[in-house]
């Protein structure tokens, strides 16, 4: 026999995850601004009592872990969001990269607070898929002849993951006219080992065509 929530139970609930999606909200604010802001700063700010934010999170720990998957959650999502069938590989790391920068402050949190406080090990385990898509588009472009391949596709993976997390961090201190992370991706391409001139084309093409699918 199924049953059902008394009203009170309900609201309860509903203002329980109303809170908690505001304190995460906040947090990500705060901690983007000062990593090393206290949990009652947060509380303050996102206007819910100290102890209402403890009953959600009990630690700092517990707090930047929650931060952390949901980041990892966001880039997932924005890598499905970009994925297409049967696209050459420069055109689909274009995508991926393109995505990325479209989370580019939860990513940057992703790495920056997870290695502060929750340690290597967890970053590798939350961004292993979006990972093990970008070295499996490495690899099949360095089949291909459009990749550099001097070094493994894991390693060229890593390596540009830093240029794109550097890249996010000076766009969040001093924004410069990216907005769609064209120059961002063009770059990214070009480390790849893309010629320039196809890099920018490229990315210059997808763009073009995703806006006019938006415009659709």
């Amino acid at each position: 026999m199924q049953t059902t929530d008394a009203p009170g139970r309900t609201v309860q609930r509903k203002d329980a995850h109303s809170n908690r999606r505001r304190i995460l909200a906040t947090a990500r604010q705060k901690l983007r601004n000062d990593p090393d802001t206290s949990l009652d700063s947060i509380a303050q700010a996102a206007g819910v009592a100290r102890r209402t934010l403890y009953g959600h999170f009990p630690s700092r720990h517990a707090l930047i872990a929650d931060l952390t998957q949901e980041a990892g959650h966001e880039l997932r999502q924005a890598f499905a969001r970009a994925r297409t069938a049967d696209v050459d590989p420069v055109e689909a790391l274009t995508r991926m990269v393109l995505a990325a920068w479209t989370v580019g402050d939860h990513y940057r949190m992703l790495i920056a607070l997870g290695r502060r406080h929750l340690g290597e090990d967890e970053i590798r385990t939350t961004l292993a898929p979006a990972r093990a898509e970008a070295v499996a588009t490495l690899r099949r472009g360095q089949r291909e002849g459009v990749f550099a391949d001097h070094l493994p596709a894991p390693v060229l993976a890593q390596a540009l993951e830093a240029l794109m997390l550097a890249l996010a961090e000076e766009n969040a201190a001093c924004p410069w006219a990216d907005p769609d992370g064209e120059a961002a991706a063009t770059a990214f391409l070009v480390a790849a080992g893309v010629a320039p001139q196809r890099a920018a084309l490229q990315v210059r093409e997808v763009i073009g065509r995703d806006r006019a699918a938006g415009d659709g």
